[in-house]
C-alpha cells in the first residue's frame, strides 16, 4: 500500500505541482491568444488544457502530498481536522501555503519564458466587479464542498476526474472563469496575457475565495455533519514525518 511522503517532500511536491498548474493555465492562455482572435476559442483551449493538466498532476503528485495546490484546500483541511487532531499541523499549513504561492509565481514566470515574453510582466487585465467576486465565491465553495465531500463519502479515488471536471465546468458557468485558488490568483498577476489578472484585482479575488471557503465548509457541515465517517485527513497527511495511506488523499 502506497504511503504519502514525509513533510519536506510533501511541501516540495506542492511547490512543483502548483508551478506546473500555473504554467499550464498561463501557457495555454498565451498559446490560445496567439492562435485565435475568438475569445470563446481561447477560453475553450485554456479550460481544456487546465482540466487535463490538473487531472494528470493530481494522479502524479497525489501519492506524495495529497495534491492540494491550493491554499483554500489546505486551510479547509486544517479547519475540519483541528478539533480531532486529524488536520495538518500549523507548521505544515504554513509550509504548504508558502510553497503554493512560490510555485504559482514560478509557474507564471516559466510560462512567460517559454513564449519569449518578459519573465515578469504585470497584468493589465482588470477583474474588479461584484459579479466576478460572486463567481469566485461559487467556484471556491463548490471546490471545497467537492474535495471534502469526497473524503466524507470515501470516494477520494475519483478526485483526478471530478476535481478537474469541476474546475473545467466552472471556467464556463462562473463569471470569473473560476480561479478558485489564492496562489494561482497571485501567480496570474505576473503575466500580462489572456490568463492574467491585474495586481489591483488580486486582493478582492482572494477575499471572495476566502468567503467561498467559509460557504463551502458551511455546506459541508449542513450536508454531511460536523464529523466525518471517514478519515478527516482530507487530501493530505498531518503532523510531521508521519505518513498516511494515499487512498485518503485527493486535491485542488
Amino acid at each position: 500500500m502506497t504511503e504519502l511522503a514525509p513533510l519536506g517532500r510533501r511541501i516540495t511536491a506542492e511547490a512543483v505541482g502548483t508551478a506546473a498548474l500555473v504554467a499550464v493555465v498561463v501557457g495555454s492562455g498565451i498559446q490560445a491568444q496567439q492562435l485565435s482572435q475568438d475569445v470563446g476559442v481561447r477560453l475553450l483551449a485554456n479550460s481544456l488544457a487546465t482540466v487535463f493538466g490538473l487531472g494528470v498532476l493530481i494522479v502524479l503528485l497525489g501519492p506524495i502530498s495529497g495534491a492540494h495546490f491550493n491554499p483554500v484546500v489546505t486551510l479547509a483541511a486544517w479547519w475540519t481536522g483541528r478539533t480531532t487532531g486529524d488536520g495538518p499541523a500549523p507548521r505544515e499549513v504554513l509550509g504548504r501555503v508558502g510553497a503554493q504561492i512560490v510555485g504559482a509565481v514560478g509557474g507564471a514566470v516559466l510560462a512567460n519564458a517559454m513564449f519569449a515574453k518578459p519573465l515578469v510582466s504585470w497584468s493589465t487585465h482588470e477583474r474588479f466587479a461584484g459579479h466576478l467576486w460572486l463567481g469566485e465565491v461559487v467556484a471556491t465553495a463548490g471546490l471545497v464542498l467537492l474535495v471534502l465531500g469526497l473524503v466524507r463519502t470515501g470516494r477520494t479515488h475519483l478526485a483526478p476526474i471530478v476535481v478537474a471536471g469541476w474546475i473545467g465546468a466552472a471556467y464556463w458557468f462562473t463569471s470569473s472563469t473560476s480561479f478558485a485558488n489564492p496562489a494561482v490568483t497571485i501567480g496570474r498577476a505576473f503575466t500580462d496575457t489572456f490568463a492574467g489578472i491585474a495586481p489591483s484585482s488580486v486582493l478582492a479575488f482572494i477575499g471572495a475565495q476566502l468567503v467561498g471557503t467559509v460557504v463551502g465548509l458551511g455546506l459541508l457541515a449542513a450536508l454531511f455533519g460536523h464529523r466525518a465517517d471517514a478519515d478527516e485527513s482530507v487530501i493530505a497527511p498531518h503532523g510531521e514525518p508521519e505518513q498516511r495511506d494515499v487512498t485518503r488523499s485527493t486535491r485542488h
